[in-house]
């Protein structure tokens, strides 16, 4: 996925062939946000406007801003599951939080 990062707000990216811009829009929170440019130049500062539009909207509106994700995962698995995992990790030198988090990003960056 094509993405982009700025105060801890992430963005999708993709191309609009019919209009011939990049089209963005913020991931992992529930208001939404969407930006374009004509070059990657003009669509990092669409983004970063965006953002800082956002927050200052957010203010002036006197609502909290919706976070980006705080990096803390809950999964319930099954026991045999976490036996693996836990099995996996050890043998990797990591705890099970090193190893999954390892495990979810590479997974997280396939197409």
């Amino acid at each position: 996925m094509n993405e982009m990062n700025y105060k801890g707000y992430v963005a999708k990216i993709e191309f609009d062939p019919e209009d011939h811009i990049f089209v963005g829009h913020i991931i992992g929170i529930h208001d939404v946000v969407g930006f374009h440019g004509e070059s990657v130049k003009n669509l990092e500062t669409a983004f970063q406007e965006a953002i800082d539009n956002y927050l200052d909207a957010c203010k002036e509106l006197d609502q909290e801003p919706n976070k980006p994700y705080s990096g803390n995962l809950m999964l319930r698995v099954p026991a045999k599951v976490h036996a693996a995992v836990a099995a996996a990790a050890e043998a990797s030198g990591k705890n099970i939080n090193q190893w999954a988090a390892t495990v979810l990003e590479a997974a997280s960056h396939t197409d």
